[in-house]
Parts: C-alpha cells; structure tokens; sequence
C-alpha cells in the first residue's frame, strides 16, 4: 500500500521504519499483534481528534515536548513498545500531521504483518486478503453496509466479523476490521488487494493478479508462476480468480502492467480495429 508522502515525511518514516524493525525483532508473535492493534488505535485517536493530531506533529514545539506530550496522553494506557514506538514517531519531523496518521498506521500494518511472519502464516494471510477482497469487489451491497460511515463503527465491525467467522487468522481479520472501522474514503475492495499486496512485499514478493476462464491446475500454476518470475526477474505470487466472461485464455496484471491474453480481450482488441 503505497504511501503518498512529501520528501521529510518520506525520509522520516524511513528512519522509524528501521528502529520498529529492530523493536520488533524479539517479541513474540501475540506480542506483536498486540502492537499492532494498540497502534491501530492510536491511528484511529489521531483521525478524531484534530486537536491532538496537530500538537503531536506541531513543527514548532520541540520534540521532547512532544514526547512528554505524548506519555501524558498514553502513558498506562497502551504497552511499553507501542508507547516507545509512538514515541519514535512523534519525535520526527512531519510535513503535515495527516502523514502523522498515516505513518502510525503504516508500523501498525507492519506489526501485524510481522506477527503472521512468525506464525508462518503470512502466505494464507496474502490470500485471505485478497479473497476478501474479491467478494467485496462481487458484492458492492456488502461492501456499501461496511464502509456507510452513518452506521457505527462497532456495528459495522460486527458484520465483518459474521462474515469472517472463524474462517481467517486473528492478523486477517484485525486488518480488514481496522480498514472497516475507518475507511477513510477508502475503497474496500481496493485496500485489501493492497494489504495482500504489503503481506507479498514483506516477502520480497510481487503479486500477479490472474483472471482465467478455466481453472488452473497445480502444475499450471507451478509453470505459469515460474514464467512470470523470470519475466520481471524477482519472485512473483499468483493470485487466481475465475472468470468464464474471458471466453478463453487469462488476463494477468501485475502492478500497473497488464497482460491481457482473453479470448474476449482479443475480440475487443478486433472490433476497435474495424473502420466505423
């Protein structure tokens, strides 16, 4: 998920990103849920209250303040490395306080992400994604309920929960509850292909979005994935979707590049040809 920063807050995030990683590195992976989940609601603190949003990335208070500001406000509230992390963050220099917001969001992500690594369970998570992602896309009535910011964030939280069940990972679904519970004029749909995109890229992975009119076997897939992994020169995920309006053959994208293979691709390509 790609974030829109200017040039400081860039070189910030960088810098926090490199000491969380190390804060990371020891705790567990209940540990580093917890992280993640307090720092979503720190995220969620910064986006309603304007007020402190601003006093946390104040360029004119220096940043001791801030920090101090910053335990007044958390201290016995969050854990000692969601305090320390916030506290990182705050002591940075910001462009505006909305990259603020969404900095802490970015290490909560990370933290989560992290503790699906350490489970081994990051490549399930990367599908749960975007699977999830894929109904949205087919039921925009479900997608209309979870992201109605005139329906509270608790009840709209519960319908993703029923939804979910007990079908995903705990890290799959405090994800998508965050996203639902502050969309931010996000599309659903689209911000969790993106998050299964981030869980590839802790991988050092790309994501290769296949649409196919027939199913794939294992070893299709085994080949294909291996085409497209010398194609770009890095390693690349499949994620498969089917879709019998191709007619034939599959359409691949893979970040903003599109293979487009289709029977009904290649029809349109056909009849944009013809003189009118």
């Amino acid at each position: 998920m790609a974030l829109v920063l200017a040039a400081t807050s860039r070189e910030s995030l960088a810098e926090v990103s490199r000491r969380f990683d190390t804060r990371l590195g020891p705790l567990a992976a209940g540990d580093r849920q917890k992280l993640g989940e307090e720092l979503y609601a720190v995220t969620r603190l910064l986006v309603g209250e304007r007020v402190l949003r601003r006093a946390f990335s104040d360029p004119a208070t220096a940043g001791e303040q801030r920090v101090r500001l910053v335990r007044s406000v958390l201290s016995g509230k969050v854990g000692p490395a969601t305090l320390e992390s916030v506290e990182d963050l705050v002591a940075t220099r910001w462009s505006a306080p909305t990259d603020l917001v969404e900095a802490t969001e970015s290490l909560a992500r990370t933290a989560l992400l992290a503790a699906a690594e350490k489970q081994r369970a990051l490549d399930d998570v990367e599908d749960q994604l975007f699977r999830f992602g894929r109904i949205l896309e087919r039921e925009p009535r479900l997608t209309a309920l979870l992201s109605d910011s005139d329906v509270p964030a608790d009840t709209r939280v519960g319908l993703l929960d029923s939804v979910l069940g007990t079908k995903v990972y705990p890290v799959t679904a405090a994800l998508l509850r965050d996203l639902v519970r502050t969309p931010r004029a996000r599309h659903l749909d689209v911000a969790a292909e993106e998050l299964s995109e981030l869980a590839a890229a802790r991988r050092s992975r790309s994501v290769a979005y296949v649409r196919t009119a027939v199913a794939l076997s294992e070893a299709q897939e085994r080949q294909l994935q291996a085409s497209l992994t010398r194609l770009y020169g890095r390693d690349v995920a499949l994620q498969v979707e089917l879709d019998e309006s191709l007619l034939g053959g599959m359409v691949i994208r893979v970040g903003d590049e599109v293979i487009d293979g289709s029977v009904s691709g290649k029809l349109a390509a056909a009849r944009r040809s013809i003189p009118s």
